[in-house]
């Protein structure tokens, strides 16, 4: 004999909702939790969490006096919640078909002269190829570069400035040392040391 199928949670609040229309009547939990198993063959264990799941719905109300909690529910409220959830659902709907169109119609647009045809795709082959080819060709370039006449000669006056650079400040540095010597009477090693002026230090050939 197989086993009998217990209530879904859909079927379960729906025979929950009857105890209320059937005696329009206010009840506490315990009254509840007693009606429910034995005339609507709800699961004792799950009388609570069913009629709670009612009251977040706003499909049952509940009002705490003193220390108790009461819950009512009537047709006309029960009618008038789903009649809101209806029509919140049908916006939700209607929403998302607009959406679908705006996206459909950014699609299509987005598509226009990029159609897969074999002109478009030879060309885009052909196009990255000559990218590639033109990455190759700098990139040799830049190797013969060095051998540039023009490059070279833009080194030969750059290092012509530098060392020019170079000789002004050696005599700049042995001016200071002639200076701190006759003033101070230091000799050239203490100057050095003090100036962190190498032992070799003189001017370029």
């Amino acid at each position: 004999m197989s086993k009998k199928k217990g209530l879904s949670l859909e079927e379960k609040r729906t025979r929950m909702m009857e105890i209320f229309f059937e005696s329009k009547d206010v009840f506490q939990l315990k009254d509840i939790e007693k009606i429910a198993p034995k005339s609507k063959g709800i699961a004792p264990m799950t009388v609570k969490e069913v009629l709670q799941s009612l009251v977040d719905d706003n499909m049952v109300d509940c009002e705490r006096v003193g220390t108790s909690n009461y819950y009512w529910a009537f047709p006309s409220k029960a009618l008038h919640a789903r009649k809101h959830n209806l029509e919140e659902l049908q916006k939700q709907v209607s929403d998302a078909k607009q959406r679908k169109v705006s996206l459909e119609k950014a699609v299509e647009k987005a598509k226009v002269g990029r159609e897969e045809t074999k002109e478009r795709s030879s060309m885009l082959k052909e196009l990255q190829s000559l990218r590639d080819e033109r990455t190759q060709l700098q990139a040799e370039l830049e190797k013969y570069r060095e051998c540039d006449p023009d490059v070279i000669e833009e080194m030969r006056k750059s290092n012509g400035v530098a060392k020019e650079a170079v000789s002004r400040w050696t005599d700049n540095v042995f001016a200071i040392k002639s200076w701190t010597k006759k003033k101070f009477s230091f000799d050239d090693s203490r100057i050095d040391k003090a100036f962190g002026i190498p032992e070799d230090f003189d001017y370029m050939d």
